[in-house]
């Protein structure tokens, strides 16, 4: 399908649905320029995940400024984008170049995504910021708030929410596909870096293209140590979101935007043993979750670092073809309901081959089940099923900020109550226990201080999100 036909087909087909049929999120937000204007992108954070998303800004609009602590880096990029401007701390990239930028790209370590975003937000930037949206549980609600405010475009960087299965499959579990949902259960091949009690970090002085200062951004200061920067700092604790921050708001979106899992009431995790500098090297993390909009009441287990449904839930699951073997995947989600089960393995619930229902040991695919070949399939009522196309997740941002269309994976009623859900995991594992939460508040009503403290940071070297 041509580019020219995806962008029709997705404008023909939110019209039809109406505003109010994307039952998981997008709200109205006033375009921020004119569809004949060339958006301005400036990007915070160029390298890793950075490098593609910038990229993808330039197949979008024009990239004028590019930020980065790594001078090899904004090097390599500048061949890519030879009249960008290019700056290794993004306040000064705002400072001079803001009046010049329409949308933002924040690509960084995890802990520096809420001081970028929100200064982009308060200056009225479309900003996409990469997952997890944010560091702490009380950042996303401070980005959800102020992109309500701000009224720009928004969108965070779960590439599946795009995905046609993915959405697909959304919509087969709201409309009943496996009846009332009782369970959800995701499990990762996540953490592939370093994370456990006790990790040695050899301190060691930055490489010197590498602006230590700026990496550090508002955490407390810390030695350089090439165990953190340029990857591992994902199992840190200062600086990434372990392995559930990681992976989450991919592998738990279909069931999440099928389910609207937002504000858990409580949530209880059994892990190793951690010591407060790295995550633990495994969990398992249970979420309860109230009745909600016609949606009963259930739990959310989340499994890492070698952690797994048991063997009774995953007996009947469909594998893949490893070389000569088969075996189950290692990244999946599976939501239980009173009528079967439904399966979405892979990272980005976009596997079709393996994506389907199973009742009663028999596995049926999707795309069996939304365009069955016989006539009086006992699916029959799902053919077709109608949900909102995407022409591809950046795409669906630049056209949004364009004011053609919306974003789904948007800050106020997505991807900040998605990101508030995750880092509450990541809060029962700090506390080694069960924690009760109220979301109005904020507040762990049964957590100490130094769990608490979690839910809101302290921000240093200049820093503020205040």
């Amino acid at each position: 399908m041509t580019k020219g036909s995806n962008r029709r087909e997705f404008v023909k087909s939110t019209a039809a649905l109406g505003a109010g049929a994307w039952v998981a999120g997008g709200i109205s937000i006033k375009p921020s320029i004119s569809a004949l204007e060339e958006i301005r992108f400036g990007c915070i954070g160029v390298g890793g995940k950075g490098a593609s998303d910038s990229t993808d800004a330039g197949n979008h609009g024009k990239v004028v400024a590019i930020c980065d602590i790594d001078d090899n880096t904004l090097s390599k990029k500048k061949q890519e984008f030879k009249d960008a401007a290019t700056y290794n701390d993004f306040r000064k990239m705002f400072d001079e170049m803001g009046d010049k930028i329409d949308a933002v790209t924040v690509s960084t370590p995890d802990h520096t995504h809420a001081v970028a975003a929100l200064q982009a937000l308060r200056a009225k930037k479309a900003v996409y910021c990469q997952k997890p949206l944010t560091h702490s549980i009380e950042e996303a609600r401070m980005l959800g708030d102020a992109a309500k405010e701000s009224g720009v475009v928004t969108q965070m960087g779960n590439q599946g929410t795009a995905l046609s299965n993915l959405r697909e499959s959304a919509a087969l579990i709201r409309n009943g596909v496996v009846g009332d949902v009782k369970e959800v259960h995701v499990w990762t091949n996540r953490p592939v870096w370093p994370q456990s009690f006790g990790l040695k970090v050899k301190e060691e002085t930055p490489p010197n293209t590498v602006h230590w200062n700026e990496w550090i951004g508002p955490a407390k200061m810390r030695p350089y140590s090439a165990e953190i920067h340029p990857f591992k700092w994902r199992g840190f604790w200062d600086f990434g979101t372990g392995a559930l921050g990681d992976m989450a708001c991919h592998t738990l979106n279909m069931s999440y935007m099928a389910l609207d899992l937002k504000f858990p009431t409580s949530v209880e995790a059994v892990s190793e043993k951690h010591d407060g500098n790295c995550y633990p090297a495994s969990s398992k993390i249970v979420f309860e979750f109230p009745a909600l909009d016609g949606r009963k009441a259930l739990k959310m287990i989340w499994y890492d670092g070698g952690e797994k449904p048991s063997e009774e839930l995953m007996a009947d699951l469909p594998k893949q073809q490893r070389g000569k073997k088969e075996r189950h995947f290692t990244s999946a989600a599976l939501i239980v309901g009173d009528k079967g089960k439904y399966y979405s393995p892979g990272d980005y619930g976009g596997e079709p081959r393996s994506t389907g229902l199973i009742v009663d040991g028999e596995f049926t695919r999707q795309r069996s089940i939304t365009n069955p070949t016989e006539g009086g399939s006992p699916y029959e009522k799902f053919k077709n099923i109608e949900y909102v196309k995407s022409p591809g997740h950046f795409t669906e941002f630049a056209q949004a900020i364009k004011g053609e269309g919306k974003t789904v994976s948007e800050f106020v009623e997505y991807s900040g109550p998605l990101t508030e859900t995750i880092l509450l995991g990541n809060l029962a594992v700090w506390s080694g226990k069960r924690v009760d939460w109220d979301a109005k508040t904020m507040v762990a009503a049964n957590a100490d201080e130094a769990t608490q403290k979690m839910v809101r940071h302290d921000y240093h070297n200049g820093y503020t999100i205040h």
